[in-house]
Formats: structure tokens, C-alpha cells, sequence
């Protein structure tokens, strides 16, 4: 087991990384003390790995609540529905919240734990790669509205993570490569060796080599704890990590949530950051075009929606959170392994991201 500290003072906490860790029960009886215990999951999630968990709670009152599959279900009304979950069953502030399950599941029950009593004890145990190496880490707790992703929330940091990477064996395929845009993230803005050793391994990555599998994982949350441990309410340099999300939330947004997964809109967010970036003469195009080719060797998306208009995703834009003062912020990378936070990108350059149909094509 590998175990990655978030340091934050008081709220400081480890992210245990290893094989195997839902069945030790020594370390689940110690990350989830008291005779209380809520588990938020769905019904996927549950059929797989619940019984598990349970298993490892001995002497504990377990109540157990299985939410829908999918973001969709990612709403205010979900949300209020854990409430009155808790509440039926008599949870008081001595609780403590486990999130079983991916991105959703997890923003949702940390969420609840956030605002039940004012606040209670919360544990995530992420089932996806995404959820392993990015929504599980830093505390961002919430759910969407219509007009906007991650709009209604609170930070509210875990007491522990524990990642089993044994468990991303029984994730589709579809979604496993989702969460491979989410480390890639970690390379462009932060580290170009890591960048690199991600293409070199791009196929034992792929097949799930446990090795590598478990490098991704230490490395990306390393990335995530050092940032958040030096801006944990965004307040500045942490607004790093939404690389790409800018555009991947418009897309998600108005595709209906569902349609695109998040890393797979993450993932074609960071070939249209990368584009703007090149035309902005930020970014060299020699790295825009292998920030483009990284992305499409883990089989995510390179190509904007033919569907979605520079109108519609401009407006889209106007609702993220990363908004200020009536301007858009957006990550851009300078080079890989490095970005800046930019608000006065030109209207004509974006026009040209969002309408072309060959982004980071370029003639040198």
C-alpha cells in the first residue's frame, strides 16, 4: 500500500493507494470509527462491491442507501433525497458518510456529509480511475443544475481515501479511458516527464497492467495533494486543475448530461484548450499537436462536436464557476508541463477553436 498525504492542518488526510484494500479490515475499521455508518452507492457499484465493505464493518449500525447509475441523477433532488435518508434512519452528527462508487456518487454523498448537522464525517472509496486520481482528492462537493456543472456545493474535505486499484477491473472500457483524460491532466499542466512516461505506456495503461496502473494513480494524486495543499478553496493556483474543463463542461452541459462522459469531455476540452492556446501563440504547435495525439492514443475523443455552436458553447461558458467579474478564466497551457490562467482571450481566436473542424492542425 502506498499512502499519499493531503496536508491541510487540522482537515489533513492520507489517500491510501493499493491492491486489494476493501478487504482490510483493519484499515476500513480505522478510517471509519464509531458505531454510525451511512453508505451512499448505486446500484452498480453496489452489486459488486457492497457486500464487501459490509463485511469489514463488524458491530457497526450499517444503513445502506443505492442511488440510480449515472449523471444525470446528479441533481438537487438526489441530493435532498440522502437527507431524508439520513434522517429516517436517525443518523446524528456522529456519522460517518461513505461514498462507494465514482465521480457522482462521491460529489453527492460528500455533499450530504458537508450540510447533514452542519457537517459530519465522510470517507470516499472511489470505484473508477477517475474518481481515483481526481474527484475523490481536494474536497469539491456538489450537483448540476440545468444551466451548469457543479454549480450548487461546498468544499468539504474527506477524513480518507482509499483507492483499490483492483477494483478498476471491472470498470467498462468506455469509462476506465475516461479516466485516463483526468491523469493525462496531470502531465500537461504539471509535469512533462510524466507526460511522457504516459505515452511510453500508454498500452500497459490500456490493458490495466496493474504496474503502471498503480503509477498513474500515486503520481496523479502526488500532483492533486500538492496543488490543493496550497489553494484548497481555489482561490487561485488551484483553478490549474480544470485544464480542459471549460470546454468539457459546456460540452457535457449541452449535450445533456449523460451523453458525453466527463473524461471523454475533459479529454477533447484539452485538445480545444491546446488549439486556442497555439492560435493565442502561447503554446508552441509542435505541443499542441502531441497534446492532441495523447489524447487520441487513450482513445478519448478528438474532434468538436459538429452539433454544438460557437453561440451556444460561448453562452455555456458564462455559467462556469471559474467566471470572474464577468470575464472567462481560462487554463492554457505555455508548454507541456506548464499553464496559466488567462481572462483576456481574444473573441476572434476562441471563434476559431470553436468553429474549426481539424483543432491543433497547424502550418509552421
Amino acid at each position: 500500500m502506498i499512502t499519499v498525504n493531503v496536508n491541510l492542518a487540522e482537515r489533513s488526510y492520507p489517500i491510501h493507494i493499493g491492491e486489494g484494500l476493501l478487504d482490510d479490515g483493519a484499515l476500513i475499521q480505522q478510517v471509519i470509527p464509531g458505531s454510525q455508518v451511512a453508505i451512499i452507492t448505486n446500484t452498480i457499484v453496489g452489486r459488486l462491491y457492497l457486500d464487501r465493505l459490509i463485511a469489514n464493518l463488524p458491530a457497526r449500525k450499517v444503513d445502506v442507501l443505492e442511488l440510480p447509475d449515472g449523471e444525470v441523477f446528479k441533481t438537487l433532488d438526489t441530493w435532498s433525497g440522502i437527507h431524508q435518508f439520513l434522517g429516517e434512519k436517525r443518523h446524528n452528527r456522529g456519522t460517518t458518510i461513505v461514498a462507494l462508487g465514482g465521480g457522482v456518487v462521491g460529489d453527492m454523498a460528500g455533499f450530504a456529509a458537508a450540510t447533514w448537522q452542519r457537517g459530519v464525517r465522510f470517507v470516499q472509496i472511489p470505484t473508477t480511475l477517475l474518481a481515483q486520481v481526481d474527484s475523490s482528492v481536494g474536497g469539491k462537493t456538489g450537483v448540476n443544475l440545468p444551466v451548469g456543472k457543479n454549480l450548487v456545493g461546498a468544499f468539504w474535505q474527506p477524513a480518507a481515501v482509499l483507492a483499490d486499484t483492483t477494483v478498476l477491473s471491472s470498470l467498462p472500457e468506455r469509462e476506465y479511458r475516461a479516466g485516463l483524460a483526468e491523469v493525462l491532466k496531470y502531465g500537461i499542466i504539471h509535469d512533462r516527464a510524466f507526460f511522457d512516461w504516459l505515452l511510453q505506456h500508454h498500452e500497459a495503461l490500456l490493458l490495466r497492467a496493474p504496474e503502471a496502473l498503480t503509477n498513474a494513480v500515486r503520481v496523479s494524486c502526488v500532483t492533486k495533494a500538492s496543488v490543493v495543499a496550497r489553494d484548497e478553496r481555489e482561490e487561485g493556483r488551484r483553478a490549474i486543475l480544470n485544464y480542459g474543463h471549460t470546454f468539457g463542461h459546456a460540452i457535457e452541459s449541452l449535450s445533456g448530461y449523460g451523453h458525453w462522459l466527463h473524461g471523454e469531455a475533459v479529454g477533447l476540452g484539452m485538445v480545444m484548450a491546446a488549439d486556442l492556446a497555439a492560435r493565442m501563440k502561447m503554446l508552441p504547435s509542435a505541443d499542441a499537436r502531441a497534446i492532441r495525439k495523447a489524447v487520441a492514443a487513450f482513445g478519448l475523443p478528438v474532434a468538436r462536436p459538429q452539433e454544438l455552436t460557437a453561440k451556444a458553447m460561448k453562452l455555456a461558458f458564462g455559467m462556469d464557476k471559474k467566471v470572474l467579474d464577468g470575464r472567462v478564466r481560462f487554463v492554457l497551457a505555455t508548454r507541456i508541463g506548464c499553464v496559466d490562467i488567462c481572462d483576456d482571450v481574444p473573441s476572434s481566436l476562441l471563434d476559431e477553436t470553436l468553429n474549426t473542424d481539424f483543432l491543433c492542425e497547424f502550418d509552421d
